[in-house]
């Protein structure tokens, strides 16, 4: 039986999520309002669309629960990394060491191939079959970067709760979306009326 993948009614892409997929898998579980969570990767199907979706695996990669279940476990350690960064606190060690695993799974340099007919030629160290490990090791690299680029003094969590979401602040800007935005301002004008009477 084939899983289908629906739509949700998720919020748009935060802050620095097109430049950073770490990011967009921290955020691929967003908190909304009315106590509701939205996973991203919930299911293989999910997982598989998520991934097609940043260019990590190709269309229908046929995803399995456990590949599934490794992209959660990695977006968890990311998120714990990030909050620690966001806060000025230090990082879990088993955080950090997840990441590391993910990164030395896979090898990085294209490996040397001999074709009978065509003599030689590189190619990229994972089989098909590995496509998750892959896209682990991408994403996980991609955190190891932020976290240590530049850019990691502008991470920091969404300023609206109830979401959960990390962006990369630009200017004054605190909210991952013109959504949170604006319930953050409208609960501010709230505090300010009914503190005025």
């Amino acid at each position: 039986m084939e899983e289908s993948v629906t739509e949700q009614p998720v919020p748009p892409p935060a802050q620095g999520e097109e430049e950073h997929p770490s990011l967009a898998l921290a955020n691929s579980a967003p908190a909304l309002p009315g106590g509701h969570t939205i996973d991203l990767l919930g299911t293989p199907a999910q997982a598989d669309h998520w991934l097609t979706q940043r260019g990590l695996a190709p269309a229908d990669a046929g995803m399995r629960e456990m590949c599934a279940a490794q992209l959660r476990s990695l977006r968890e350690q990311i998120r714990s990394l990030f909050a620690a960064r966001a806060e000025g606190l230090p990082a879990l060690p088993a955080a950090v060491d997840a990441v590391n695993d993910a990164m030395t799974r896979v090898p990085t340099a294209p490996l040397l191939r001999w074709d009978d007919r065509t003599g030689p030629y590189r190619t990229a160290p994972h089989p098909t079959t590995a496509i998750v490990d892959l896209a682990v090791a991408t994403l996980a690299a991609d955190a190891a970067d932020l976290l240590t680029s530049p850019a990691a003094e502008r991470l920091t969590a969404c300023g609206s709760p109830p979401c959960n979401r990390f962006l990369l602040r630009h200017g004054r800007r605190q909210w991952c979306s013109t959504r949170c935005g604006d319930r953050a301002r409208a609960a501010r004008a709230y505090a300010r009326r009914t503190a005025g009477t």
